[in-house]
């Protein structure tokens, strides 16, 4: 009985410290935000919305607005409705959403898609590569992006619902270049 306590203790240690070593690793290894100013992380991904892939160079020459999402995300759902209402608006100038669907299950994100009526291009990125090259830590989070591929405007943590004006202000940014 001694014995299977001690074994217990020493196979609870070691996880805690496996945890810990994991999280001091991801610290240490976290991307940080691109410069704004700088050039947009590049990207291929599938997409959710159709068939086939999406690039990011495919859109140069467009204003692009770059929303880090997720399914289970209780905030995503919280600001679809006014980015879709955006997207609408703001389509006839030029402007392109792109949602980036981050750590998610295919069918649970369509299903978000169909629910909240996103339409515009949303793209997978499954193992979380390129939203770890954008340095967002946490969904939601939304970049704006110019016509030359230039990050442009302020970087949007959380959602965009509580943060109109700054989000308003980064589209403007993406336009006005």
């Amino acid at each position: 009985m001694r014995t299977l306590k001690l074994t217990g203790q020493v196979v609870a240690l070691a996880a805690v410290a496996g945890l810990l070593g994991l999280l001091v690793w991801r610290l240490t290894h976290q991307s940080k935000p691109p410069k704004i100013g700088g050039p947009a992380p590049a990207f291929s991904l599938r997409r959710l919305d159709t068939n086939g892939t999406l690039a990011l160079a495919s859109l140069r020459g467009k204003p692009v607005v770059l929303n880090f999402w997720a399914s289970w995300c209780v905030p995503c759902k919280g600001e679809a409705k006014m980015l879709e209402d955006a997207w609408q608006r703001y389509r006839s100038q030029g402007v392109v959403f792109v949602g980036i669907d981050w750590h998610d299950v295919k069918s649970d994100a369509r299903r978000f898609l169909d629910h909240h009526g996103v339409t515009y291009p949303t793209v997978l990125d499954g193992s979380g590569s390129i939203t770890d090259r954008y340095g967002v830590v946490g969904v939601p989070e939304t970049y704006f992006i110019d016509r030359r591929g230039r990050l442009v405007g302020e970087h949007i943590v959380g959602t965009v619902v509580n943060q109109k004006d700054r989000f308003r202000s980064g589209v403007e940014a993406a336009l006005g270049s």
